[in-house]
């Protein structure tokens, strides 16, 4: 999560004027982002206490529940003026996360920051087109689901070319932590297995081959990266 970020503290003899205000939402939905301001706006103009506004987003969790990674809120007492800045994650995933039995599962988001979101946030950045591109899907059973793993993979994700992330359609990652990549190009499927470890160092080779394909105009079936020293293309016949 991120950290919250410090208030400026504010004189407890401020005129009891109607405060104006400021809101940058940056990419967050405005929506949520424009609920939140006016619920803490409510609480400054009764307490007139930066410190209460702090109090009721740590402890109703207001972050959590409007997508928030980070804000900053400051006054001006002399001119009766409050500023909000809030900062929300990229959507990097749609998340698929299965039981063992593969009968159950459920949705979520996964963001930049490798928390999972509710799907909500999806649909409310696509409803104020601040997100347009499909995202790709991330399947992976319940054991699994750990801040750890989730963060591995949106860094994984994240650090990815341009040339290999515009491709990505879905990331499995299976009982043994072993983790295989489906890219789609020029509308067909390559499956690139990375299995358990060395995902950073493996994904620059992947996006060597990549660009050298995209010169050559192929594309591979399979890509098999689960021996960093050994890197096996195939194609179809």
């Amino acid at each position: 999560m991120a950290s919250l970020t410090s208030f400026e503290s504010v004189s407890a003899l401020v005129k009891k004027t109607k405060v104006k205000y400021r809101t940058s939402f940056g990419r967050c939905p405005s929506r949520t982002a424009g609920t939140l301001t006016l619920q803490l706006i409510k609480v400054f103009e009764r307490t007139n206490s930066l410190r209460d506004v702090k109090v009721k987003m740590v402890k109703e969790k207001l972050k959590d529940k409007h997508f928030i990674s980070d804000y900053k809120i400051s006054y001006d007492p002399m001119r009766g003026f409050i500023n909000f800045k809030f900062g929300c994650p990229e959507p990097l995933m749609k998340v698929q996360i299965y039981k063992k039995s593969g009968l159950e599962s459920y949705e979520a988001i996964l963001v930049e920051s490798g928390e999972l979101f509710d799907p909500t946030y999806e649909v409310l950045l696509r409803s104020e087109n601040k997100l347009s591109k499909p995202l790709p899907f991330l399947a992976l059973p319940v054991e699994e689901m750990d801040k750890k793993t989730q963060k591995d993979v949106a860094d994984l994700v994240t650090a990815m070319d341009f040339k290999v992330r515009r491709n990505l359609s879905e990331i499995i990652l299976n009982e043994n932590k072993e983790l295989t990549i489906i890219m789609s190009m020029k509308n067909r499927p390559s499956s690139i297995f990375l299995g358990k470890e060395e995902w950073n160092s493996k994904l620059i080779k992947l996006e060597k081959i990549v660009s050298y394909m995209s010169k050559k105009r192929k594309v591979p079936t399979i890509i098999n990266l689960t021996n960093a020293k050994k890197v096996v293309v195939k194609f179809n016949d």
